[in-house]
């Protein structure tokens, strides 16, 4: 009886004066985007006050929960900077540390944005060793799944060190370390949030697949898979929605290898994009890498027509970039291993497009149109400069007439565009480039960034 008293008081003490709490977004040694306003919320006792000051401005910020015990206060961030405190009152005070200011972004996809160091990179000691810099910090999104989507995930903030970049994103630490190269003293915060064996589906809203036919009939063909989810929206749910209200910079992405084998990805992976912006409510940057080269068996074109799907998303949607790694990775390893090198061109991207501080040509030569000529057809390219070919004998152009059947064209690079013909092929009408699962591409601009597979047909 003594026992049942005691445990009905600390209940009813419990819910008469519940502590705030946060999300596991906001701890100690977390980064805050720089130059935004920002959202900070969580929980406490319905209309509770609660007051939040940063150490940047130690100005007093006001709200009170609401009936259903959520609070979310705006506030602004200074240029960039730290470490600062942020100190949250409510009914219990909560006291945040070594806090910093500076560029936030997320790095999500399957295996090869989830693979770190220590599974075997191309000169991992050296690159582990060398990660010293405090002003990179880490949150990893524990792996979980869900039905619904939830208003937290697991998962908590780390200062860069060679003992905790190992376990990390290589991908990602290599995009932070060559921005930091760049932007100098602004600090970088990478939320990794990645599950390898995964396809684009479960990384998006489950009715955005529901409420389109043609999404629906894809995702139904996904088979189940050992190594994760495959139903729609199952880790968006619990590793992507509770992050919506944490400003971003933009976000950096790989995938695809799960989606081989679907005709439809360019659908599917611009969908997922769109509803991301649309739950931060904002048209951040989204960067990503082409899946490489493989020998996916006897099947000569799945992998090809991710490539190509992928290719056709960065031409659809506005402050969308995608890099190529064919010449980075080889056609037997479905995790190619020079991470950095995808690292790096995707940070590339960002201090071209956004942050400005790169004039260097950071795309590689990108399909436009085609102009044809009697028996002759000249394939332009956006990103040409010093276009060449890294084969003399050229043969990854190809060629059709009205019977979409396709032979192998003599290519030959005149004035920054390829010009095509074929003696088996009269009356050309399209071309395709590099149209292998396993074709590494030959043709490379000025900064040596090789071209995209492509087809026009």
């Amino acid at each position: 009886m003594k026992n049942s008293v005691v445990f009905l008081f600390l209940l009813f003490s419990c819910g008469l004066f519940a502590n705030v709490t946060l999300p596991n977004i906001f701890s100690d040694a977390m980064v805050l985007q720089r130059n935004s306003v920002i959202s900070i919320w969580g929980w406490a006792n319905p209309n509770e006050e609660i007051t939040i000051i940063p150490g940047w401005n130690s100005s007093e910020y006001k709200t009170k929960t609401d009936n259903h015990a959520n609070w979310l206060l705006q506030l602004p961030t200074p240029e960039a900077g730290g470490p600062f405190t942020i100190t949250i009152k409510g009914h219990n005070q909560l006291l945040l540390k070594n806090i910093l200011i500076g560029e936030v972004w997320i790095c999500s996809g399957q295996s090869n944005m989830e693979m770190s160091a220590s599974w075997g990179i191309v000169n991992a000691e050296e690159e582990i060793q060398k990660a010293k810099d405090s002003n990179i910090r880490f949150f990893t999104v524990q792996k979980a799944s869900a039905t619904t989507p939830q208003n937290n995930t697991l998962g908590s903030w780390t200062e860069c060190s060679p003992e905790t970049m190992k376990n990390f994103s290589a991908a990602g630490y290599f995009f932070a370390a060559r921005l930091r190269e760049e932007l100098k003293n602004i600090p970088v915060g990478l939320i990794l949030s990645a599950w390898g064996g995964t396809p684009a589906e479960i990384w998006m809203p489950q009715e955005v697949i529901q409420n389109d036919v043609t999404l629906s009939e894809s995702a139904a063909k996904i088979q189940p898979d050992q190594w994760g989810p495959n139903e729609p929206g199952r880790a968006f749910n619990v590793m992507i929605y509770p992050l919506a209200k944490f400003r971003i910079a933009g976000v950096i992405w790989y995938q695809g290898e799960s989606n081989v084998g679907a005709t439809n990805y360019d659908q599917t992976f611009s969908a997922l994009i769109q509803s991301w912006r649309k739950l931060w409510n904002y048209e951040f940057p989204f960067y990503y890498a082409q899946i490489a080269p493989y020998n996916y068996g006897n099947d000569h074109y799945s992998g090809v027509e991710i490539r190509n799907a992928q290719r056709i998303v960065a031409e659809k949607l506005n402050t969308v970039e995608m890099i190529v790694t064919s010449d980075i990775s080889t056609i037997d390893d479905l995790h190619p291993k020079d991470k950095k090198n995808v690292g790096i061109r995707l940070a590339n991207l960002a201090l071209a497009k956004i942050y400005k501080t790169n004039s260097n040509l950071v795309n590689g030569p990108v399909f436009k149109n085609i102009q044809i000529q009697k028996n002759k057809i000249l394939v332009h390219f956006n990103y040409s400069e010093g276009l060449h070919f890294t084969n003399k004998n050229e043969t990854q152009f190809e060629i059709a007439g009205a019977d979409t059947i396709f032979h192998p064209a003599k290519a030959v690079i005149r004035n920054g565009k390829v010009e095509l013909n074929s003696n088996k092929v009269t009356s050309p009408e399209k071309v395709r480039f590099a149209w292998k699962n396993n074709a590494q591409s030959s043709l490379f601009n000025m900064e040596n960034l090789p071209a995209s597979s492509f087809t026009t047909e």
